[in-house]
């Protein structure tokens, strides 16, 4: 049984947790919360709720696993032991791997934890890979097989972790499609009054990520000042095979966090989406949906707008009106090379689109910048000469 409270120490609050492990022993675990006591009691409370449903989840795996165990069985174990640790987004992303990649695979070849070896894991590499799937995305099956291996190390289940072995090739570099300033201007009157035309216009304008655009909320736009804040982001996971929209208040990284200025054009399109909704409210009544009346990229019965909807809505369009094929977040790409063109750094760019680091927007945006360099070698060529060369003979 494990049993918890929280104890005052150097003017933080700590928890305390009184637990049996593996082999019968009682043991107890101090950790600091991080909060200064004063006003935090109930703050620490909660965190001390959450680490006892840690510990036991983390003890009821140390039971159930075993050395001789299915691979497979492992892994579906270990998924259910980091459930609660991470994000739904990446629980779903783990699941799919697990349930419907990898676990097949290893049933078929009947290892256990203790059995497989790295030619094992390198052969279901080989495997996947042969059957289309990109090195990018074996990368992602191979930090999921690596995670659970490394606990099963750390646990003393195997002695070491075969996947450390495998060395995976790095990420092949894509080479972003992207619009031109033509080219995005002949999509804006494609989806002039189209249910997505709002979204696009976000991206195109402010290079913003598929859940940025669908996350923007009324309250996050300062029409007095002229911000917008992005700041809340909504996306789609798939969980125990059921679809999951997800809204939250954190973006991709700290850098995604951001303050952009409103663009008049876009405050015009805004303010119109605005009164639009209003007029739906009204005429909609009780059948309008007001769960999401905060949020800007909803349909006329005020539905937040799916992410896969944007991204296959979009290709309609293009199809439609025999527009280059691009793919949604293409758009943000567009934004980018778009600045590039009108001298715009990298740097100025990796805090516009919220890059986490410089060298992100370098690696995508590089190659982009030929305008830089003609630039640099036209000051080299008004500043240095050979002169005159005496020929040969």
């Amino acid at each position: 049984m494990v049993k918890g409270t929280v104890q005052e120490k150097g003017g933080y609050w700590h928890t305390v947790i009184s637990y049996t492990d593996k082999d019968e022993k009682r043991k107890q675990k101090w950790q600091s919360t991080g909060l200064v006591s004063k006003g935090n009691k109930r703050k620490a409370q909660e965190l001390l709720k959450e680490r006892i449903k840690e510990l036991e989840i983390t003890l009821e795996q140390e039971t159930d696993c075993k050395p001789d165990m299915p691979f497979s069985e492992f892994m579906s174990s270990w998924l259910a032991m980091i459930k609660s640790t991470v994000l739904i987004t990446t629980y779903g992303s783990y699941q799919y791997f697990i349930e419907k990649r990898i676990n097949p695979y290893f049933d078929k070849k009947k290892l256990t934890l203790q059995t497989v070896k790295t030619r094992d894991i390198q052969e279901y590499y080989n495997s996947i890979l042969s059957k289309g799937t990109k090195w990018n995305s074996v990368s992602k099956h191979h930090a999921v097989i690596r995670k659970a291996l490394d606990y099963a190390v750390k646990m003393d289940y195997i002695l070491v972790n075969p996947a450390h072995k495998i060395e995976i090739p790095k990420r092949q570099k894509y080479v972003a499609e992207h619009y031109n300033r033509e080219e995005l201007q002949a999509l804006f009157e494609a989806i002039q009054g189209d249910l997505i035309e709002t979204a696009v216009i976000l991206s195109s304008f402010y290079g913003l990520r598929r859940s940025e655009a669908l996350g923007l909320r009324w309250s996050a736009i300062d029409f007095e000042q002229k911000t917008l804040c992005i700041e809340h982001t909504v996306c789609r996971t798939n969980v125990d095979d059921k679809d999951i929209i997800v809204c939250k208040d954190t973006t991709k990284n700290k850098a995604s966090l951001r303050t952009l200025p409103l663009i008049p054009d876009v405050e015009k399109l805004l303010l119109e989406v605005k009164k639009k909704q209003a007029s739906n409210r009204r005429k909609c009544k009780g059948s309008y949906n007001k769960e999401y009346l905060d949020y800007v990229c909803v349909d006329d019965m005020g539905n937040l707008l799916k992410p896969d909807f944007l991204s296959q809505h979009l290709q309609v369009i293009l199809k439609r009106h025999n527009l280059k094929h691009i793919r949604y977040h293409d758009l943000r790409h567009s934004c980018a090379s778009l600045l590039l063109a009108n001298g715009v750094s990298l740097k100025e760019i990796q805090d516009y689109l919220g890059h986490s680091d410089f060298s992100t927007t370098a690696n995508i945006y590089s190659h982009l910048e030929y305008g830089a360099k003609v630039k640099s070698a036209n000051k080299i060529a008004e500043n240095l000469s050979l002169g005159e060369h005496k020929k040969d003979g």
